[in-house]
């Protein structure tokens, strides 16, 4: 039986959180024979009380790693990993808490992991879809992982998915301290460090569904530093080459 870590950002996620949890608690029991699976909610003093919401539904298996403030959704995984790895679970999944990532298909993701791959639940293949998205967004998401494929030489198509599977092998080899991105450009940057090491990545297909409540955390900044770093990737990459 594999264990299973399921890291979860939070920031003002109190409209959401029961619902998911309550979901992911069905997965789990679904799973029991193939996985134990434990969920970690890395909360950022949400204003709204979400950590306090999480403490008074008395869920087994269940623990909350409270921050002082928000800092961005790359160092909220990265506590949450750093945590988890001084346990036994081998593998550690990202997924984001306002039910735009579908609980149930966690099975198809953790069925596709292996201790060698990072598996990338991705909207933009055959069997992928969005739900209820902007235009807008659907064009910012599109443009931004294209230019990042293209830049960086990586052929996958959902740079940008934050649901995911890291097997521990891979987390254990990454230097956190060396991470140099907060915001969404963290995908990117995790997925281009595993390439480096040598591990390879899975796309498996997932229905994306825009949040019904709450707001997206997506602002000009956090797109302004994906977009930056990247470039600056693939300068060095092109640097290298020469």
């Amino acid at each position: 039986m594999s264990s299973v870590l399921i890291v979860i950002p939070t920031y003002n996620e109190s409209e959401s959180i029961k619902a998911l949890l309550a979901r992911l608690d069905k997965v789990r029991v679904l799973v029991a024979d193939k996985y134990k699976i434990d969920i970690l909610i890395v909360d950022d003093n949400s204003p709204d009380k979400t950590a306090d919401i999480v403490r008074g539904l008395n869920l087994a298996n269940l623990s909350i790693l409270s921050r002082s403030e928000k800092s961005g959704l790359g160092p909220a995984y990265l506590a949450g990993f750093t945590q988890g790895l001084q346990k036994d679970y081998q593998y550690f999944v990202e997924m984001d808490a306002d039910l735009s990532h579908q609980p149930e298909q966690l099975i198809d993701l953790l069925n596709a992991a292996s201790s060698n791959d990072l598996v990338i639940g991705t909207r933009w293949i055959p069997g992928g879809s969005v739900v209820n998205w902007p235009k807008q967004r659907q064009l910012i998401s599109k443009m931004g992982t294209s230019y990042a494929a293209f830049v960086l030489n990586l052929p996958y198509k959902d740079l940008t998915s934050g649901f995911r599977v890291f097997p521990r092998q891979l987390l254990e080899r990454i230097n956190f301290s060396e991470i140099e991105t907060r915001g969404y450009g963290f995908q990117i940057e995790m997925a281009l460090k595993s390439i480096k090491l040598g591990f390879g990545i899975k796309q498996v297909p997932i229905t994306f569904v825009e949040r019904e409540n709450g707001y997206s955390k997506m602002s000009f900044a956090i797109i302004w530093e994906a977009w930056s770093m990247v470039s600056i990737w693939g300068f060095k990459r092109l640097v290298n080459r020469r």
